[in-house]
């Protein structure tokens, strides 16, 4: 069951907040309750969905308009403020229900004349829709029941048996002019409706009242998951352990692999395991239901019509059976938006024709994305349409808009008039794995990476560090608690890898602590222990690491915080220093025996970084050993002034944009002669 969120004294508190004006005070109560709509993922998901209110407000003449307020194009109900519900004039917007048609093009230019503040993002496209029904608020969602029940082959009879008359019924169009008026059309045939059902598309509601529209939304919502027994929410994000997820990694690597380029980036993947994702393979109509379609046109944009099917039987075959799977998929792909697009009689431009994502037996759902988000969306649409498309088939038949259609929405002029304004950033695609994540030097380095696209995975040993920097990363990265000198690190961060975003391109090995002290007074467990962390755990996670990258069979590159230490040694610093300078012979070998993979190794030789290696105390230990002042210590190089994380963070993000260099070591020091490579 949804729960009813309206909180009394919240909406009061939010009235009150927008000050005496009444248009105000009606528009902070449509934020109020789209945002409580937004929270909530059974109802709408990532951006879909749509609210608005009606209001009367004075012009810059002093003349009052009626003005609707509704959610911007592109907008999140679940975070939306004032800004992003633009107000437009009503008047102009009923003037075009006369018409006989409008194009998208007219509608968008006819919408965008209407509003009030010629700034303002653009409105909905279902914002016809909104102006042409006579209520003061108005709700469109895609809640989970309503897509089953909007999908279903006797939906007209079921919605009567649950409803009677207290809710329309709209056929299916696309989004637009005509939905509009077919909308205003059924409600004015059955003016007793608290709400009307749009058939392969979702569900409206609207009242006088902020309250009232909300609460039709959840009470009709509520009454369609009685009928069909559905007590649980989607559970959205669930993942499970596992112990072997390999086929993640193949099928990363075969779906870059067909892309004809070494250097293209392979897709982030979002991994859900639960049982519900598990689901459909309990069926033995996994294939024909596959071929179906999405629940509501919306999804078609993240999804694609059908999802790569791979069972157990193709998966365990290996690499090649998987590469020719996702080939299969490219195919029919290209085959279904060649016919689809004579048959429109229009210039279209073919979008990606790799999957979105994937059902994959004994594994889950994978959502398949450029970037972390991307996955993310798939990944939960994904989940949605599969619960949709179960429970519609076990209620009469899963049913859903045909290819025609389907096609219309994917191919829809408005987005493609947006493919030519999309501009990737350098590393969008790549999974890079900074160990010493919640440090200065890592957690600068993460964020540098970020900063041109790479989803990041910080690894460190405490986990409250750990959090500290992820918030400060933001959403679309992940975090291990490991510590990197254990015997199975290595293993355990790639396997982490995998689960999280289907793979790793970039290893930055950083994690390192310098032991100070004379090798003549040093116990050899200290000796030791320096080696474990400063050595060992970088040859264990670099082999971890390729052996994932050639699982993937796609370049990939490792890089390693070295240190200047490994060329000229430093007083008491020989515990440092001797492991650091086998990790960089470590670095050489590793560049010789993973050329041919395409696997690029390469490091940074840095110098006096303020870090939780070189704390405040190691620096008066470190000036006082060479007779300076601390700042002159941290000043000391050739350029006399001092060297920060963000340098070294850039130096790596150099070293990983640098697509045909391998066997590098960038020093990042501000000019050390003694310590200087050649």
């Amino acid at each position: 069951m949804i729960l009813n969120r309206y909180d009394e004294a919240s909406a009061d508190g939010w009235s009150a907040r927008a000050g005496d004006c009444s248009a105000d005070r009606d528009l902070a109560l449509r934020v109020y309750t789209s945002r409580l709509i937004g929270q909530d993922p059974d109802l709408v998901m990532h951006g879909g969905g749509n609210t608005s209110v009606k209001v009367r407000r004075e012009n810059i003449f002093g003349e009052t308009e009626d003005i609707l307020h509704i959610k911007g194009s592109g907008r999140d109900l679940a975070s939306i403020d004032a800004q992003g519900l633009p107000g437009l004039r009503l008047e102009p917007l009923r003037r075009l229900r006369q018409l006989d048609a409008l194009s998208d093009e007219d509608m968008v230019n006819a919408q965008r004349c209407s509003l009030i503040d010629s700034t303002s993002p653009n409105p909905s496209v279902e914002t016809l829709l909104h102006a042409y029904l006579p209520h003061k608020y108005v709700d469109h969602t895609h809640a989970t029941p309503f897509l089953i029940l909007a999908n279903l082959r006797n939906a007209v009879d079921i919605c009567r048996e649950i409803f009677g008359d207290r809710m329309g019924i709209v056929p299916y169009l696309h989004s637009g002019f005509a939905l509009g008026r077919s909308a205003a059309e059924a409600f004015e045939q059955n003016s007793k409706a608290q709400g009307l059902l749009l058939l392969n598309h979702g569900h409206v509601t609207f009242g006088d009242s902020a309250r009232e529209s909300y609460d039709r939304v959840i009470d009709h919502a509520n009454a369609v998951a009685a009928y069909f027994g559905m007590e649980t929410p989607t559970s959205l994000g669930e993942r499970l352990p596992a112990a072997d997820l390999s086929v993640l990694s193949m099928l990363r690597g075969a779906i870059a692999e067909l892309q004809d380029d070494i250097d293209a980036p392979m897709p982030i993947f979002d991994l859900r395991n639960n049982a519900q994702a598990r689901a459909i393979w309990d069926r033995d109509d996994v294939i024909r239901l596959s071929e179906l379609g999405v629940a509501t046109p919306d999804h078609v944009l993240h999804l694609k019509g059908w999802p790569l099917v791979l069972p157990k039987s193709i998966w365990s075959r290996g690499r090649d059976a998987i590469r020719e799977r996702v080939r299969d998929f490219r195919i029919a792909y290209q085959d279904y938006f060649e016919r689809n697009a004579a048959r429109t009689g229009e210039t279209k431009t073919q979008l990606a024709p790799e999957p979105r994502h994937a059902w994959i037996e004994e594994i889950g759902i994978v959502g398949i994305g450029p970037d972390a988000g991307a996955a993310k969306i798939a990944a939960d649409l994904a989940e949605q349409n599969m619960r949709v498309r179960i429970a519609a088939e076990n209620n009469g038949g899963f049913a859903p808009i045909g290819e025609s259609q389907q096609f219309a929405g994917e191919y829809w002029s408005l987005e493609q008039a947006k493919l030519g304004n999309r501009k990737m950033p350098a590393l969008q695609g790549k999974v890079a794995m900074v160990t010493g994540g919640a440090g200065a030097i890592g957690l600068a380095t993460a964020k540098a990476l970020s900063d041109q696209g790479a989803s990041c995975i910080l690894v460190d040993l405490s986990e409250a560090g750990l959090k500290d920097a992820l918030a400060e990363l933001g959403s679309g990265h992940s975090m291990l608690v490991c510590d990197v000198t254990q015997p199975d690190a290595g293993s355990e961060a790639m396997a982490h890898a995998v689960q999280a975003f289907g793979g790793i391109d970039i290893l930055v090995s950083n994690a390192g602590s310098a032991t100070s002290g004379t090798l003549l007074e040093m116990q050899d467990v200290d000796f030791r222990r320096a080696f474990e962390l400063n050595f060992f755990a970088h040859k264990n996670f670099a082999i971890a690491a390729a052996s994932l990258m050639k699982r993937q069979g796609r370049s990939g590159q490792i890089l390693f915080n070295i240190s200047k230490q490994a060329i000229n040694p430093g007083p008491k610093l020989g515990a440092y220093g001797i492991p650091k300078a086998a990790t960089l012979f470590l670095m050489r070998q590793l560049t010789l025996e993973l050329g041919g993979a395409g696997i690029r190794v390469n490091g940074i030789n840095a110098d006096r970084i303020r870090s939780g290696l070189l704390t405040d105390d190691f620096i008066k230990e470190r000036a006082a050993s060479r007779g300076v002042s601390e700042q002159e210590y941290m000043g000391g190089n050739l350029l006399n002034r001092e060297v920060e994380a963000s340098h070294v963070a850039s130096a790596f993000v150099s070293l990983a944009l640098s697509e045909r260099t391998t066997g590098h070591v960038m020093t990042v020091d501000g000019g050390n002669t003694a310590a200087e490579l050649r």
